[in-house]
């Protein structure tokens, strides 16, 4: 059984920083896409952050530039550094990846259960 699991999340002040960690872990043969996700209150689920198992990323026009995805295969891991954060980036952040849990059964989306990001003074 495949498992994402996030943590990181928590109180920030505006201008602060704060780094997500995701990692993958259960029957798992190769990972593909990888991303972060959040949602406000109110508001859709909307896309952060991915990155391709080749290590292109491609990012929301709301947080170029503040934040990184990053990720280490070896590890399963997926990593989210957000930077000069916004009371606009308060949400709750869902990582997900496209993975093949055992060769040939094809790939499936997987998510995590969320941490919580608050930015207020």
């Amino acid at each position: 059984q495949v498992q994402l699991v996030e943590s990181g999340g928590g109180l920030v002040q505006p201008g602060g920083s704060l780094r997500l960690s995701c990692a993958a872990s259960g029957s798992i043969f190769s990972i593909n896409g990888m991303g972060w996700y959040r949602q406000a209150p109110g508001k859709q689920r909307e896309l952060v952050a991915a990155i391709t198992s080749g290590g292109s990323t491609n990012y929301a026009d709301s947080v170029k530039g503040r934040f990184t995805i990053s990720r280490d295969n070896a590890k399963l891991m997926v990593y989210l550094q957000m930077s000069s954060l916004k009371p606009e980036d308060t949400a709750v952040y869902y990582c997900n990846a496209e993975i093949e849990p055992q060769r040939g059964w094809g790939l499936n989306d997987y998510w995590g259960q969320g941490t919580q990001v608050t930015v207020s003074s």
